[in-house]
């Protein structure tokens, strides 16, 4: 759908609608049956029967995406024609104050062996504490009049971010997003980037022997490389007073990337849920987010990503009882847990409203929501519209 045609359509009043994202929900079968299928979730197949279903595909069919692109698309923005780093989107989730020459990339502290060689890319999932211990050693570094500044994120992740002038975001990222492999050069892709290409290599080498003595994390990988694009808000998209509930920072910088109202929150469940009802009255739009399903999928822990499904189905019944005009419960994509890692599959989507027209789904799982009225292969970028028609917020189109 065309975003100038939805936007000529808007209404100045309507319903609130919840966009519940559990990250990395799709999955493949493990005896038979997927982590959603398995999963007892009586709240969701509720939602499934009294709502319409489907399949959405994040970027387009056989294409494996990124998180950023994948929400991006959720809200309604072309992943291809809004691209952006995911540097950009880490840096914002920690509130750093990018300006615009700024060059962001996200972080991975990971571990090599006494080759070089990768064998962990999230050094056993640090805790942030470390993570703080080490962006304090890689801030010791000088590399006047060029300033490089590492601001932990969670866990394993951190943000790099390189500030001063003539700088190029087009460098190749050095996570080889496999272990068996040694970190790659942070090559140039085009000619005006070799400077910084330059500048960022001479970083690695410092972190590298800052590192060094360090366990598990004694080394550094390094991806999105990017600079804060410029790109029409959610209000000025939608009309919609838009709110961000994320424990995660980089789901937080989805979030002010686009202009929503960042409500702080653990990454915990009861925490983003009582987030939730304490903001209900003031907003009109909730991005609910859940990390849980996909740092399981991409542990390979199939039984913990059925255990946190089932934990978020038990707190449904508390979205419903605010009295939503609509609730769209998705993923951004698909992290089965016998693939450890993001795939290009499909994702179960519902969208329940009280003026739905049902279909035939009487429960949320992936092989069922194929049979919707959505359809198994929709895009995920005309969710927005419907869930906009839904909630009442859209006039007629022509005479």
């Amino acid at each position: 759908m065309d975003p100038t045609v939805v936007k000529s359509l808007l209404k100045p009043q309507g319903g609130k609608i919840v966009l519940l994202v559990m990250d990395g929900l799709g999955g493949l079968p493990v005896n038979g049956r997927t982590e959603l299928e398995t999963a007892r979730t009586p709240h969701l197949d509720t939602l499934a029967a009294e709502g319409i279903c489907g399949l959405h595909q994040p970027i387009g069919t056989g294409i494996t995406p990124g998180s950023g692109p994948s929400h991006l698309a959720l809200f309604g923005y072309d992943p291809i024609q809004y691209e952006v780093g995911r540097g950009v989107l880490s840096a914002l989730g920690v509130g750093f104050e990018l300006e615009a020459n700024d060059i962001a990339a996200r972080g991975n502290f990971c571990t090599v062996d006494q080759n070089g060689v990768v064998t962990d890319r999230r050094a056993g999932r640090i805790s942030t504490a470390k993570n703080e211990q080490l962006c304090k050693l890689l801030n010791q570094g000088q590399f006047a009049p060029f300033q490089f500044f590492a601001q932990p994120e969670k866990e394993h992740r951190f943000v790099l971010v390189l500030r001063g002038e003539g700088l190029s975001d087009a460098i190749a990222d050095t996570d080889p997003q496999e272990t068996g492999l040694a970190p790659l050069a942070p090559k140039p892709l085009n000619d005006t980037a070799r400077d910084t290409a330059e500048l960022f290599s001479k970083y690695i080498r410092a972190a590298r022997d800052i590192l060094r003595r360090q366990s598990p994390a004694n080394m550094i990988l390094l991806r999105g490389f990017a600079r804060r694009p410029q790109w029409p808000s959610f209000m000025e998209r939608y009309g919609l007073r838009a709110a961000a509930i994320a424990g995660y920072p980089m789901y937080r910088g989805l979030g002010r990337l686009l202009g929503m109202e960042i409500l702080e929150a653990e990454a915990d469940l009861e925490a983003e849920w009582k987030t939730l009802e304490t903001h209900w009255a003031g907003l009109d739009f909730f991005y609910l987010h859940v990390k849980g399903t996909d740092s399981a999928g991409e542990d390979g822990d199939f039984a913990r990503k059925v255990g946190v499904i089932e934990a978020v189905d038990a707190l449904i019944p508390r979205i419903l009882q605010l009295n939503p005009a609509v609730v769209v419960v998705t993923g951004d994509h698909s992290t089965p847990a016998v693939l450890k890692a993001h795939s290009w599959h499909a994702v179960p989507v519902v969208v329940w409203s009280p003026v739905c027209r049902p279909d035939r789904v009487k429960e949320f799982g992936e092989r069922a929501c194929m049979n919707g009225c959505l359809g198994g292969q929709f895009p995920a970028v005309e969710l927005m519209p419907l869930a906009l028609a839904n909630a009442e917020r859209l006039k007629k189109f022509g005479a």
